[in-house]
């Protein structure tokens, strides 16, 4: 029977009658967060190792938090996110991971990476870079034919790039800014723009417009545990290099990620404060006098 796809929203008469969509959705949230939570961690900027701040005896402050005037609020879903991930997500990962082949688990990746390509080709429109758009629309297609609906990435074998693009980072490109940032229950780090972008990508997602609702749900359930597994060496570097307060450490790399991403791995130099470089007069050179006045 063929897989049909059921039209934009749901009616909350359907949702009560399928229980398994909300835990699905819950769980996939969960790890949406812990995605961006451990991806910001390890390439805070472009792709490069987060470095280790140095530990001291207590928190590290937060500096300079003016945008994150809800810090006690986020403080809180901090926490919680990691709770839920610390007793749901990670053990049933690492189960997966162990029960599962490297090769298996490579081709869930790939099948879930070619959903995911539609979505980027639309931003990659919306951001006016047509040669990309292109690109990831024949990567689809060969991946989808070729590669047996995506299990094998045949399309990066002949040259197509995966990319990597979003809702937030169009918004970037044309000139929205992140807003306050936000730690958001179940999805983790986050900003007003890139909260805004999450949920219109998740409206043109395929999966998510299935008329099948066992389907639906197995598959977003296979692509959590799939992503978190992923993630599970990614979640040691937060561990160790996150010091005294990884919270901090968290919301930085975090931000860094997300304007390297909008920049394409280019972002502008930020200008030094100008008070650093005010004109100051020379000091007189030792065993002179000063000009008379």
């Amino acid at each position: 029977m063929p897989v049909r796809f059921r039209e934009y929203g749901r009616t909350d008469r359907e949702e009560a009658k399928d229980p398994m969509s909300a835990i699905s959705h819950q769980l996939r949230c969960m790890v949406l967060g812990a995605a961006t939570l451990l991806v910001a961690c390890a390439t805070p900027g472009g792709g490069e190792p987060a470095p280790a701040p140095e530990k001291s005896a207590t928190p590290a402050a937060s500096g300079d938090n003016g945008n994150d005037p809800i810090e006690g609020f986020n403080r809180t879903m901090y926490a919680f996110n990691d709770t839920v991930d610390v007793y749901v997500l990670k053990p049933v990962a690492k189960a997966y991971r162990e029960v599962l082949p490297s090769p298996v688990r490579t081709g869930v990746s790939n099948f879930f990476g070619n959903l995911h390509d539609p979505v980027i080709m639309l931003n990659n429109l919306l951001q006016g870079k047509v040669v990309n758009a292109i690109s990831d629309l024949g990567r689809f297609i060969v991946n989808t034919v070729v590669g047996i609906y995506g299990l094998f990435d045949v399309a990066s074998e002949v040259g197509l790039e995966k990319h990597n693009e979003d809702f937030g980072q169009t918004l970037g490109k044309w000139g929205a800014g992140e807003g306050f940032y936000v730690v958001l229950p179940f999805l983790g780090p986050s900003s007003l723009r890139d909260g805004t972008g999450i949920y219109v990508d998740e409206q043109v997602y395929p999966p998510n417009h299935m008329e099948e609702g066992s389907t639906r749900d197995k598959l977003l359930l296979l692509e959590v545990v799939n992503k978190r597994a992923q993630l599970l060496d990614a979640s040691d570097i937060l561990e160790q290099a996150g010091g005294q307060d990884p919270y901090v450490f968290v919301r930085e790399a975090y931000r860094q990620r997300r304007k390297s991403l909008v920049f394409d791995g280019n972002p502008p130099m930020e200008q030094p404060d100008s008070i650093l470089f005010e004109d100051d007069k020379p000091a007189p050179k030792s065993g002179t006098k000063p000009p008379a006045r």
